[in-house]
């Protein structure tokens, strides 16, 4: 559809930024916290960049008035961030520990006064080594009484507050990348196990969502999804039916769970066919059907591109580019589903990440099409090489980027898609997972390096001047 004239953004639509704990945050034992399982992982030689690790981060933890006064400037009407669950419950169940509560509690408040919209993920990957040594992590039942305990203890402490949670961020790539790839805690690669530890995963959000919901909170929850739409080479029926089968397995398999409690009938059956679908106990059915979440969080960076892959001579698993050198991501797929293949008509980052604003208006269309629930923006934005010169950062290329998106969600606003809110990938520069500091994001520039030895010191970087005049234009003049 090519409209002559775009919708405007709603009046109180939820312009923001976002981060994770253990990327910002810093203070790993401080105040009671214990040991998460990111604070170990990192510490296995090889598992990220030059051996970085989140002990200092942006130390947020230290600095977050600083933090939050930069963002009243910069006009965030909202700001995503997780809590550690290893700071509220240091081994992950029992006491509650009051200093790692009073550090959220002030957080908050502070966003609060500054007039910004607390946005709480409950869970952004970094579960308690204590439960991963006691049974397993999300390899047991055990952590979803767990992780329900814990989300109580939250939604109890700030009821009221806060208003839009999100319980779980992208199960898909966590689970993904702890049991297959082996990238993530607990670093495995047993396909038949990881069908389960999402089954859990699945469970366990359905039953934090319908936690907060007989607690009758104030507010809305869901669970954000890395949503990646995938796209056939040509119209060769053999491609599309490989980008079905991407789109099924990679997609339906976790947002028919979400909206609709039931796995898809495809994905499903092939995963019987395979000996892998997941165990069920009794009840499990009726706790998926159960839950109800009130919007669909939306990670978005990239779009796939698919072509057959045969059973015979197909192409298998590859490592992808960590490195930041562009070029490096080979062809991968799985014999009988599909393979990724190089999109010919859009450009990639130094990361070989997509670079394809009409990929999210096909991604609000697929949703609003196939599930009619609201979306939030949870995350979208570009990690690139930033430098620093004379003082400042010119990044004219993020500021495209991220204006050609928010192009996108106000078509697909007018398309019809309900859009409650967008949030950049992030606010401030930070531990990029397993890219370390090198892969930036933010808005604003932290002095931090590979040598985790940094002044630490924040500078707003062009992007930031120009998010605060789509903010305060409410991006009437895009």
């Amino acid at each position: 559809m090519e409209h002559k004239i775009l919708k405007s953004f709603p009046n109180d639509f939820l312009w923001g930024s976002a981060s994770a704990a253990y990327q910002v945050e810093g203070a790993p034992f401080e105040d009671g916290k214990k040991a998460s399982v990111w604070d170990n992982f990192v510490r296995i030689p090889g598992k990220t960049f030059k051996g970085t690790n989140g002990d200092v981060a942006v130390d947020h933890y230290h600095r977050y008035k600083e933090d939050v006064a930069l963002m009243k400037e910069l006009g965030l009407k909202s700001y995503r961030f997780s809590i550690a669950w290893s700071r509220i419950l240091p081994d992950g169940r029992g006491e509650v520990n009051q200093g790692g509560l009073k550090f959220y509690e002030d957080l908050i408040d502070e966003l609060i006064t500054n007039g910004i919209e607390p946005i709480v993920t409950l869970y952004h990957w970094d579960l308690p080594q204590a439960l991963q040594d006691l049974y397993g992590g999300w390899e047991s039942r055990e952590v979803i009484a767990d992780f329900v305990n814990y989300s109580e203890i939250l939604f109890n402490a700030f009821k009221g507050k806060v208003k839009y949670w999100v319980s779980l961020n992208e199960q898909n790539v966590f689970t993904n990348q702890g049991w297959v790839t082996a990238t993530h805690p607990p670093g495995k690669k047993n396909l038949k196990l990881f069908y389960q530890v999402n089954h859990h995963a699945n469970l366990a959000n359905a039953a934090v969502i319908n936690k907060f919901h007989d607690m009758k909170m104030p507010g809305q929850i869901g669970p954000s999804f890395a949503y990646t739409p995938q796209y056939a080479i040509d119209s060769n029926p053999m491609n599309v039916l490989a980008a079905e089968n991407a789109e099924e397995m990679y997609s339906h398999f976790w947002i028919d769970v979400y909206i609709y409690g039931e796995y898809p009938i495809v994905a499903l059956a092939h995963l019987r066919e395979q000996g892998l679908a997941p165990e069920f106990a009794d009840g499990d059915a009726e706790l998926l059907k159960s839950a109800h979440p009130d919007f669909l969080g939306v990670n978005y960076y990239q779009t796939a591109t698919n072509a057959w892959n045969p059973v015979d001579g197909g192409v298998g698993a590859t490592e992808f580019n960590t490195s930041g050198k562009k070029g490096t991501t080979k062809e991968s797929g799985v014999p009988g589903l599909h393979k990724k293949v190089q999109n010919p008509f859009i450009e990639r980052t130094n990361w070989d990440w997509e670079i394809d604003p009409e990929g999210l208006r096909i991604a609000l269309r697929r949703i609003t099409s196939r599930y009619r629930i609201p979306v939030m923006i949870t995350e979208n934005g570009l990690g690139e090489y930033d430098k620093l010169e004379d003082g400042k950062v010119h990044d004219e290329y993020r500021i495209a980027y991220l204006e050609s998106h928010v192009k996108a969600i106000k078509e697909a606003i007018t398309d019809g898609a309900t859009v409650i809110g967008y949030h950049t990938w992030s606010y401030t520069d930070l531990l990029s997972w397993l890219n370390g500091y090198q892969k930036r994001y933010g808005f604003v520039y932290v002095d931090q390096d590979e040598s985790m030895e940094g002044s630490l010191k924040r500078i707003p970087k062009d992007s930031y001047y120009w998010y605060q005049q789509i903010i305060e234009t409410n991006a009437e003049e895009l």
